[in-house]
This record gives structure tokens, C-alpha cells and sequence, in this order.
């Protein structure tokens, strides 16, 4: 029987501040430009 150790905490813990990360770089890039909108997506 195979057991595979996961760490679901660490791997919450990886996703929120990647998540948190991503959210940062579009806040600075608005920040930074002053302006409403900065890309195509906005």
C-alpha cells in the first residue's frame, strides 16, 4: 500500500500568498501609473 504525505496547511499557506502576491503587484502597478486603468483586462 502506497502512502503519500501531503501537507495540506503548506500547500493553503503556498496558494494564499501567491494569491496575495498577484493582488499586490496590480495595487503597486495602479499606484505607481496613477491611473484607473493600466491594462487591456482592467
Amino acid at each position: 500500500m502506497n502512502v503519500i504525505n501531503t501537507n495540506i496547511a503548506a500547500i493553503r499557506a503556498t496558494n494564499a500568498s501567491t494569491s496575495a502576491s498577484a493582488m499586490l503587484g496590480t495595487a503597486m502597478e495602479r499606484l505607481s501609473t496613477g491611473k484607473r486603468i493600466n491594462s487591456a483586462k482592467d
